[in-house]
């Protein structure tokens, strides 16, 4: 066959991949074809394609697990606001790191800080991003960060590690205090727990925004931000008014 027995092994594996993933999809517009809701059908097809779509999108070679219809509103947002300071909590393999690097690069000013409970080997490295290893709600990591940000004029913060709502409201209730006026704490993956996908997920990043807006008035959810009909972040462009 001219193939050896780890190719054969490899090639094996993505037949049964797809088969699963086409076996998959095929289930979802079965079941949800009279729903009327194309968004959400898209959506749920661009989700449950993972190897095809948001697992398989690099910046610069850099992979991201976040959707390019969000990074889109990433930059313009940048572009408006021209940040001193972003921070990002949850790091993965840092794919979106260097995506929001490169756009403080060409607006030619700001520094990206991000957090993780671990920082994975070969994570992209550049002048403006500086990682801390630890939880970001660890109060020693809460307190670096503050200490890191003094005198900054404008901050952007985006939330993006544990997506399970207790963990998100926390983050939410210290990170809120380092955004600025007129700026956002954007909070992704509201899109689980059937927000439209993951129905089973359980609460987590938009029962955490609904109950943080009850009893915060400082934000508002800007939907402007959501465009372009399909977003990752549904509710969760929070753009601080007070």
């Amino acid at each position: 066959m001219g193939l050896s027995q780890d190719g054969i092994f490899r090639k094996l594996f993505r037949i049964v991949t797809f088969g699963l993933e086409l076996i998959f999809v095929r289930s979802y517009n079965y079941f949800s074809r009279n729903s009327g809701d194309i968004p959400a059908q898209f959506h749920s097809l661009y989700y449950s394609s993972p190897e095809r779509t948001w697992k398989n999108t690099r910046w610069m070679g850099c992979r991201t697990m976040k959707c390019p219809l969000d990074l889109w509103i990433y930059q313009e947002i940048i572009h408006e606001l021209k940040p001193d300071i972003v921070i990002e909590t949850g790091v993965n393999e840092g794919g979106g790191a260097a995506f929001l690097a490169s756009i403080l690069d060409s607006i030619g000013k700001g520094k990206l800080i991000t957090v993780d409970i671990e920082l994975l080997e070969g994570r992209p490295i550049h002048d403006r991003i500086t990682y801390i290893k630890g939880s970001s709600t660890e109060e020693k990591v809460v307190q670096q960060i503050s200490e890191m940000i003094k005198g900054s004029q404008v901050v952007l913060v985006i939330l993006d590690s544990d997506h399970n709502k207790p963990h998100v409201l926390k983050e939410m209730e210290i990170y809120n205090e380092f955004v600025t006026k007129g700026s956002y704490m954007i909070v992704e993956d509201s899109n689980v727990n059937g927000h439209p996908i993951l129905p089973n997920w359980g609460e987590g990043p938009f029962e955490a925004i609904q109950e943080f807006l009850s009893q915060n008035d400082s934000f508002e959810i800007e939907k402007d931000r959501e465009k372009f009909y399909m977003t990752f972040n549904p509710n969760g462009y929070l753009k601080k008014i007070n």
